[in-house]
């Protein structure tokens, strides 16, 4: 079987959830299948390529704009696999002109129909567009869980018998996560335990609640022995501004760091010297920053909604993530109560065992087998 698969999200240097995905699956995969044929379309070579075997090949078919659109079409429309594969969202629009080849895009969430006003106009006009018809034309759809399944369903319109959930894996670099108190001080700025987020700055991730809860349970802690900050750490987003401003305006701006985006090898240490990993999005699709946490022994708390209490099963510590009030009471059983942390550090391990990428490349291959 000859199987297509676009990996132009692999060119992209400071990754995010679906740049990692892609890259991620696409190794697994290499690591599964030594008999199928593949072809690995990209706009540019990719930042990082995993070890590949002798059935792939690397196909970089440059275009300034509408790659996907326009040049991926035309190479798929001229030289079609018998299966092409999108692991994140957008199917190109000669793809279902291909009769005889089939077609498998991965979705990973549903964010600008559930949360609107966090993305710009724009950005809900093209996604709109790209997703929602992507999820219509495509023969098969992979969903990251079963919460963006439930919302092709209900807000897409997918019938469920078009729709396979294969969940993420946790990369082998968070398993291995060991101490590095220099690396750490290096990022966080100092010496102090630390609260820690990791992800894009921006509104649908509740970091406004956030920074107000870690306010409340900051003024909560005074004379209990221990008086963390809170680090948030990821690159900003759209509104960003806004939730920068927030620390100063509940009066703690000296203990909220913005550390930026954080190179992939130094996430391990970040999670795994965190006091508490603080989650608490308001929507996401999957959630990977959760078992990442988990695999480096932070303990975990998150939200109540969409993919997140799927995710993280009974290894955290679930609050509503529009009670300002919960997250902070969360923070301060947090520190207050060391057997709790440990009881979660140890749920987390487990439950972060239960997800890897060479089973996430299993289920995906028995999708693209149809």
């Amino acid at each position: 079987m000859r199987i297509g698969i676009d990996i132009s999200r692999m060119a992209t240097i400071a990754r995010t959830g679906t740049e990692h995905y892609t890259g991620e699956v696409v190794a697994a995969i290499a690591r599964r299948d030594a008999v199928n044929t593949y072809t690995l379309y990209c706009n540019q070579p990719p930042a990082r390529l995993p070890s590949l075997g002798a059935n792939m090949t690397v196909r970089c078919i440059p275009l300034p704009r509408l790659w996907t659109h326009v040049r991926l079409s035309g190479e798929v429309l001229r030289h079609p696999p018998d299966v092409l594969f999108i692991p994140a969202h957008v199917l190109p629009l000669g793809a279902p002109l291909v009769r005889r080849m089939r077609t498998v895009v991965t979705v990973h969430d549903l964010g600008y129909v559930r949360y609107p006003e966090a993305h710009t106009a724009a950005q809900r006009l093209y996604l709109q567009m790209s997703t929602i018809w992507s999820a219509r034309a495509a023969s098969h759809l992979i969903a990251v869980s079963a919460a963006t399944r439930n919302d092709l369903v209900r807000l897409a319109g997918v019938s469920p018998n078009r729709i396979t959930v294969v969940h993420h894996g946790v990369a082998e670099r968070f398993r291995r996560a060991l101490a590095d108190s220099s690396r750490t001080r290096a990022i966080t700025g100092g010496d102090e335990p630390y609260f820690l987020y990791v992800g894009t700055v921006q509104p649908r991730k509740n970091l406004a609640r956030v920074i107000a809860a870690f306010a409340d349970a900051s003024r909560r802690l005074t004379g209990c022995g221990m008086a963390p900050i809170l680090v948030i750490a990821g690159k900003r987003g759209w509104l960003s501004e806004g939730i920068a401003r927030r620390a100063a305006e509940v009066g703690i701006a000296d203990r909220v760091r913005f550390v930026g985006y954080v190179a992939d090898d130094d996430l391990p240490a970040l999670y795994h010297g965190a006091l508490a990993f603080v989650f608490p999005s308001l929507y996401e699709g999957f959630g990977m920053p959760v078992l990442e946490a988990m695999a480096c022994g932070a303990p975990v708390l998150t939200s109540n909604s969409s993919s997140l209490p799927e995710v993280a099963g009974d290894a955290a510590l679930i609050v509503d993530p529009l009670d300002t009030g919960a997250i902070a009471e969360g923070m301060v059983r947090l520190v207050c109560d060391a057997a709790l942390r440990q009881e979660l550090r140890q749920r987390g391990y487990r439950r972060a065992a239960q997800f890897t990428w060479d089973r996430c490349a299993e289920e995906t291959l028995r999708v693209l087998y149809g």
